[in-house]
């Protein structure tokens, strides 16, 4: 098993998935989980898996600790999102997740761009499908935009791959220059796929209209696999600074002013992979290591999240937060699990949000950004706000509405009691995933009297503000606009546009060629009789008044024409004149 790739690990799974029946098929899918954690687990750093494809060095694998941080929470999550799966009967769903998570895993691990790109697109087709499945108007209109935000975004990368190729004749994935062109169209197709503005939009519109599964299986991938990009091929780049405290304050806004819960969620991840981003475009050695963990950690609570509130939608079937609450008093455990992942994702010491965003912040000091470190700040004491605060407080308690659902199946509890052990462990224990970080940790230790006591007056003052403006922050049954409504206004308009213009000219083509068509079948019908006309004209010595008139005539040739009563002569010559003009035409 040493070195087995864990993408083909998932990829014969989902092969395998015909053979296997009824609860089988999940037991099948947990055990390919729990495979590939292993595959990881043996993958050696410096082993390299390459072929040559019509001249071009293809690398399926290239192991080192960067990507092995980003193979273990991908196949971690895989694992547990199987267990709170374990009663999906749905084999497109499940299909999916397997090609989903393995091409995140394809890509990873991809040490060439042709590599990276085929699984960057098979990573966008398949999880279309966790969205689509859901099967609702909602989620058909969501599959639509997620497609063509990612084939914009794809295209852009291929774009960028290609001019690289021909520019440097290596298809090498490794740090890109600021000073080549093809590096950018790369950058503008990793951006897309990490939610950066202005195509942000594009995952509070999808994630939130997948299925109860599809929700937490999307929040795990397509923006930390970005992530991975970025830490390897942009590292420094300082434009990714203002990209991620941009995303990091913009992903608070509109959480805040959500009204769906599960969209709450889905902005939250645009605001902790601002961090990551703004570890990316730092560079420094502990803020790709900052980046990496957070990435990390942010997989774990970002899940039991999903889960918690997938929990919600799947035994009470709303989703909106002005629809919802007092279900602490039927939903306890889900209240209680949930609540861990919200206090790790508000970096809360003695949970794993704590233990890895503060290797960001604390880059930022040692770079002597200040206004960076400020920003972070803000957006750390924001997140609690929304997700530490507003999400467990509107869904659960607020006004109860008499709601009285059953709590969620064991297997979901069994799920987020998983994750929930991870964020505390790792918050607690922070050693275990310093160790695998890229670059050597030594003794360094977060838990610093000065950073614990300012992180949890932060939390305190946050804590404060969220109560004394809870009259504001209560939500309506509204929602909130943002930057797609420009692009969705605008393709409309391209669409009328187009459509006017492209189907205007489409008539006008149609109507001349119809005329055309028309005389050509008035010529055609016409042309016989002229010649019949023309032989008796010629072949009758005296014509008649009545054969010197063409009307008159016409009706009489046609007449004979139908009844097959014209002079053997006359249709003889017609023959052999109109076979003259065919040949003479044709010489």
């Amino acid at each position: 098993m040493t070195n087995l790739h864990p993408a083909f690990v998932l990829f014969a799974a989902a092969v395998l998935i015909p053979v296997f029946l009824g609860r089988w098929r999940n037991y099948m899918l947990l055990a390919a989980g729990a495979l590939a954690v292993f595959c990881v687990y043996s993958l050696e750093p410096g082993y390299s898996l390459s072929a040559s494809f019509m001249g071009l060095d293809l690398v399926f694998m290239n192991i080192d600790k960067l990507n092995k941080v980003f193979g273990y929470v991908f196949t971690i999550n895989a694992t547990i999102a199987f267990v709170f799966a374990l009663r999906l009967t749905d084999v497109r769903q499940q299909l999916a997740a397997l090609f989903y998570i393995g091409s995140a895993l394809g890509a990873v691990f991809a040490g060439d761009l042709i590599t990276l790109y085929v699984f960057w697109e098979i990573m966008a087709v398949a999880s279309t499908f966790l969205i689509l499945a859901r099967q609702t108007p909602e989620a058909y209109g969501a599959g639509f935009r997620y497609v063509l935000i990612h084939l914009f975004g794809g295209l852009c990368m291929l774009l960028g791959v290609i001019m690289h190729i021909q520019t440097t004749g290596s298809t090498v994935f490794t740090t890109f220059s600021p000073d080549m062109v093809s590096s950018w169209f790369i950058l503008v197709g990793v951006l897309v796929n990490a939610s950066a503005f202005p195509f942000s939009s594009w995952l509070s519109d999808s994630y939130p209209a997948a299925t109860v599964v599809g929700g937490v299986v999307l929040s795990a991938y397509t923006t930390k696999t970005a992530v991975y990009v970025l830490l390897r091929g942009f590292p420094g780049w300082e434009i990714l600074i203002v990209v991620g405290c941009f995303m990091a304050v913009y992903g608070i806004i509109y959480a805040l002013l959500e009204n769906d819960m599960r969209r709450i969620l889905a902005y939250s991840i645009t605001n902790q992979v601002g961090f990551m981003i703004t570890g990316a475009g730092i560079g420094t050695a502990m803020a790709i290591n900052g980046a990496a963990a957070h990435a990390f950690c942010h997989i774990i609570y970002k899940s039991l999240l999903w889960m918690s509130a997938g929990a919600v939608l799947a035994m009470v079937g709303r989703s909106k937060c002005t629809d919802l609450g007092g279900l602490y008093k039927t939903m306890p455990w889900t209240l209680l699990l949930g609540l861990i992942g919200a206090l790790a994702i508000s970096g809360v010491p003695g949970t794993s949000g704590f233990t890895s965003k503060s290797l960001i912040i604390m880059a930022a000091g040692d770079q002597h950004l200040t206004w960076v470190l400020m920003i972070l700040e803000i957006a750390s004491a924001g997140v609690f706000l929304h997700a530490g605060i507003k999400f467990p407080y509107f869904v659960f308690f607020a006004k109860d509405k008499g709601l009285r659902p059953p709590e969620a199946p064991a297997n979901m509890l069994w799920a987020m009691g998983g994750l929930a052990f991870l964020c505390i462990f790792l918050g607690v224990y922070p050693d275990p995933l310093y160790s695998i970080l890229p670059y050597e940790m030594g003794d360094f230790t977060v838990y610093k009297a000065g950073k614990v006591v300012a992180q949890l007056q932060l939390l305190t003052f946050s804590a404060l503000a969220f109560f004394l403006l809870l009259p504001l922050l209560k939500r309506t049954d509204t929602i909130a606009l943002e930057v797609d409504w420009f692009y969705r206004v605008g393709g409309k308009l391209f669409y009328r546009a187009t459509d006017r213009v492209m189907n205007g000219l489409n008539t006008a083509c149609a109507a001349m060629v119809g005329r055309a068509v028309q005389g050509f079948e008035r010529g055609a019908r016409r042309l016989p009789v002229a010649g019949m006309y023309l032989v008796e004209m010629f072949s009758s010595e005296t014509p008649s008044e009545e054969n010197r008139s063409f009307p008159i005539r016409q009706k009489s040739i046609e007449q004979d024409l139908d009844l097959g009563t014209l002079p053997i002569g006359g249709v003889l010559l017609t023959i052999i004149l109109g076979l003259a003009v065919v040949l003479a035409l044709s010489i």
